[in-house]
């Protein structure tokens, strides 16, 4: 046998291993979301994600002006900074920022990982609430470079209690900015682990992205319109992401843009009500969100209402000195067009703690 077709034969054995344990891996889900980062044919960037719980998160949305006195929620030990970026984000259960964009354009996305590993908590560093994780980011950067040199410091200790559900608060962290820099965080083995670059425009949960990564590449032999993964798991879900999003143009046209990432993000989402006895970790899509990094618009789109919404950061006061905002969807309003408006001043919500 030739080399050129043993190493083509290895690769493709590998791959498909690789895909065999990252499919039995991401059986351990507990809950499941995708992201992908979307370049239009403007040369700007769309971001959207989705959102797939096993109960209601009971998401709101808030917005923070710049120049808040902030600290990570887990106590005296907590980390302590001044908010430099105001910023419009989604909570869940009103204990953990889990999505949003700042002023700047830098989009943050928390997605579920069972792996995560934070190491101990009982650390001479300072602490920061899971809760607080991307907060902190959305609060201090404006580009991807700058979260990166900062977080790879690891100059704060990352602290996880379990969530009001009972479930443990682990997750990996996407951040992309106008420019289409893109990264990822994720603690593993009590490290942080960040993967910077040009391959990091699609994530979803389990398993690690290293591992996804390898998946995607076995992938890439078979072609995604020959033989698609169809399941519901993280694995097969961010092989149809990619595939879709290499696939589709690059449209100038905003409201067409914005439609493709809308059709990949509900081509990906799992519906209302399904449940699989054998699998009692699969959940079902609750909301997704699309971020416009260009003109920071940010997209809400809950699946029990029948259209989405949006926000236009430069319509809200962000200003250093402004009142916290909440936008309440826990009744699930049914809201639609430009909604800063809507907003009511309220009491930032306490971070995650033990």
């Amino acid at each position: 046998m030739r080399k050129e077709s043993q190493s083509r034969l290895w690769s493709l054995i590998l791959g498909v291993a690789l895909a065999g344990m990252a499919a039995a891996g991401a059986v351990t889900n507990s809950d499941a979301c995708t992201r992908v980062l979307y370049e239009t044919g403007s040369n700007d960037y769309i971001v959207g994600r989705s959102m797939d719980w096993a109960d209601d998160t009971r998401t709101n949305l808030w917005a923070f002006p710049k120049g808040m006195a902030r600290d990570g929620g887990v106590g005296e030990s907590s980390v302590t900074w001044t908010s430099k970026y105001g910023s419009v984000i989604a909570t869940i259960y009103d204990v953990a920022t889990v999505d949003g964009i700042n002023e700047a354009g830098l989009v943050g996305n928390v997605l579920y990982l069972a792996e995560s590993d934070y190491g101990p908590a009982d650390t001479d560093k300072p602490k920061i609430s899971v809760g607080a994780w991307l907060q902190y980011v959305l609060d201090n950067f404006a580009t991807v470079s700058e979260a990166v040199d900062a977080l790879t410091a690891e100059q704060f200790t990352v602290v996880a209690p379990a969530l009001p559900n009972g479930k443990a608060a682990t997750g990996h962290v996407a951040l992309s900015d106008p420019s289409g820099d893109s990264a990822i965080f994720e603690y593993l083995d009590g490290k942080l682990v960040v993967h910077h670059g040009s391959e990091t425009k699609v994530m979803t949960n389990s398993p690690p992205y290293d591992q996804q990564l390898a998946i995607d590449t076995y992938w890439e032999g078979i072609g995604g319109s020959t033989f698609p993964p169809g399941t519901n798991r993280a694995a097969d879900r961010f092989v149809r992401a990619t595939y879709n999003l290499g696939a589709t143009p690059k449209f100038e046209d905003k409201r067409t843009a914005l439609a493709s990432v809308a059709s990949m993000m509900r081509a990906v989402s799992v519906p209302v009500g399904i449940k699989d006895p054998t699998r009692p970790n699969i959940a079902s899509t609750q909301w997704r969100t699309y971020a416009d990094q260009g003109i920071k618009r940010y997209y809400y789109d809950s699946v029990f209402n029948p259209g989405l919404f949006w926000v236009d950061l430069d319509k809200l006061d962000l200003s250093d000195g402004a009142k916290p905002k909440k936008l309440e969807l826990t009744s699930y309003p049914i809201l639609s067009g430009e909604v800063s408006g809507s907003f009511e001043p309220a009491e930032p919500f306490k971070f995650l703690a033990p």
